[in-house]
């Protein structure tokens, strides 16, 4: 073996990422053969450490994986009692009614979960029938067969200096094979955007669209806490200049999920989301609930939105996509968790039948035929046309138009609008900066609002400094020559971990700096850059936010 190959190890399915996708797939690969050899890579230091979701979870998902889950302790135990939406406007709040909602709008028979919490639950039901699962393993590089089939991943490769040379201590890494592998990665995984692009799986589909969510968990005042109930609000403070809304979960412990949520094609590159979460903060109704508690955790990432119209296609030969590597949520109900799991079952379902029939390295066309005619298809497409309605008519007509177009779903089964495009990606949607007017935001207090980077170190980020930067330009003379004369800078403000500045030394010309060391893994830079000049890769495995039950 000449020095620094890399040993191979042979798997029937590899799976990558450890989120509910992934491991509803190794869990089912177990249950219909427990022989199977499945291995699952998680690029966080512990499963749950990079998982960040809402979440009132949709338990469809969980109860077809695990049927007595309540008998074996899943962390699945605050029911939602109350569920409240809001429309507001700077000073007050209107209260939306209910009933005129579609009934997939309810939120009766889910639960309050850390999605963080209920994975680490997951991956112990999945040791248990004998997944291996290794943590701290990011997955670098797509390794393909002659043939050109996906044939499995580098992971485990640590020891490059900042130049990307090998340094003293460089460990190569594995490559591992398996007659199929699983993208799980989440939200604009790096190997699940490769893939895409190296087999076209996005041809003849709806751009994928995107919304960046950020979350703090605080503990409140035990008199202010009402456990299981559920509050969403829209309007103020994004009201015309973008997209989004809030989300307000009560959990046990007398905590409080806090969320906050903006798509991301907004067209005024002044409009920094972040700032908008803390201003919407210090609404009275919000203010209220929160005055005396402390935040304990922050954290954030991006959410697809396409919906069904923008889901690629999830199968090329010898991979399959999972979850929000395609795109499964709900953007109405703000749910995708239980998509994601039954989008891992099905995969598992297709795998295990095709290596049965002594497949392998082909297209698994069962799964993606079961995704886009079953539950998740079913799901997704009585919605599909809520976001764009937003999107190119405003917050009122998708409350509007298409609660209306929900409704003919539901009753009908077809909708009077057909199918409704989305047009640009979020990249192309955003404009020059001459032609809209600067957003000033006030400065966080320290007490309800807080500053970027000191919020940041409540997600417990962590970078090895000597690495090189994951965060990868295809022009380093972009973001100055183009981004910041033309679009005002919008990275210094669209990444809500302050990655992205722009240095301003006497005399001297400005200069971008990157602070991977801040990234929480988001994406949002990936997506959002007017210019698509950044590209998200993954750093050495175990880098990045610790989230505690995000």
């Amino acid at each position: 073996m000449t020095e620094n190959a890399r040993e191979t190890m042979e798997y029937d399915v590899v799976i990558v990422g450890a989120g509910p996708a992934g491991l509803s797939a190794a869990i089912r690969m177990k249950q219909l053969n427990p022989e199977a050899e499945v291995v699952v890579l998680e690029k966080g230091s512990e499963v749950g450490a990079h998982i960040l979701s809402g979440a009132v979870l949709d338990p469809v998902g969980i109860n077809k994986l695990i049927p007595d889950w309540k008998e074996k302790g899943a962390p699945i135990t605050v029911p939602v009692v109350d569920d409240k939406f809001y429309m507001l406007g700077e000073a007050g709040a209107l209260r939306i009614p209910n009933f005129p909602m579609p009934p997939l709008m309810s939120n009766h028979g889910n639960y309050i979960v850390s999605m963080g919490n209920v994975c680490r639950w997951m991956a112990e039901q999945a040791e248990e029938l004998g997944v291996e699962i290794f943590p701290g393993m990011a997955c670098s590089e797509m390794v393909y067969a002659e043939d050109g089939s996906v044939k499995g991943v580098v992971a485990g490769e640590f020891g490059r200096n900042p130049d990307g040379t090998e340094g003293p201590g460089y460990e190569p890494g594995m490559e591992l094979h398996g007659k199929y592998v699983f993208l799980s990665e989440g939200v604009r995984g790096s190997l699940s955007k490769e893939v895409i692009a190296k087999y076209d799986l996005a041809k003849g589909k709806e751009p994928q669209k995107y919304g960046l969510g950020m979350k703090e968990i605080w503990e409140i005042d035990p008199e202010k806490h009402k456990e299981g109930s559920v509050t969403h609000t829209m309007g103020w403070p994004l009201n015309k200049n973008a997209g989004g809304g809030s989300f307000i979960y009560h959990l046990d412990n007398n905590q409080v999920y806090v969320g906050f949520v903006v798509h991301l094609n907004y067209k005024n590159p002044h409009l920094f989301p972040y700032m908008e979460f803390q201003r919407f903060k210090h609404h009275p109704m919000v203010a209220d609930l929160l005055k005396g508690g402390k935040r304990v955790a922050y954290g954030a990432r991006a959410i697809t939105e396409g919906g069904y119209q923008s889901m690629p296609k999830m199968v090329a030969p010898g991979a399959a996509l999972l979850g929000c590597s395609v795109g499964m949520v709900n953007v109405p109900r703000i749910k995708g968790n239980h998509n994601a799991m039954l989008s891992g079952i099905a995969a598992a379902e297709a795998a295990t039948a095709a290596i049965a029939a002594g497949r392998s390295g082909d297209e698994l066309s069962d799964y993606e035929t079961e995704v886009r005619t079953g539950a998740i298809g079913h799901d997704l497409k009585r919605v599909r046309n809520v976001k764009p309605l937003w999107s190119k008519y405003g917050l009122m007509a998708s409350l509007t138009m298409g609660g209306f177009d929900m409704w003919t779903n539901t009753l009908l089964g077809a909708s009077v609008l057909g199918t409704l495009g989305h047009g640009k990606s979020d990249a192309d949607a955003t404009e020059p900066a001459s032609k809209h007017k600067e957003i000033h935001y006030p400065k966080p207090d320290g007490t309800l609002s807080f500053d970027r980077l000191t919020n940041v170190s409540f997600s417990m980020t962590n970078h090895e400094e000597s690495q090189p930067a994951h965060l990868k330009l295809a022009d380093a003379s972009v973001p100055v020559g183009v981004n910041l004369a033309k679009y005002a800078g919008p990275s210094a403000r669209y990444c809500p971990a302050g990655v992205y500045e722009f240095v301003h030394e006497d005399g001297k010309d400005p200069r971008f700096q990157i602070n991977f060391q801040n990234c929480v893994h988001c994406k949002t830079c990936d997506i959002k850059d007017p210019s698509q000049n950044i590209t998200w890769t993954t750093p050495q495995g175990g880098d990045g936010p610790n989230y505690p039950n995000m």
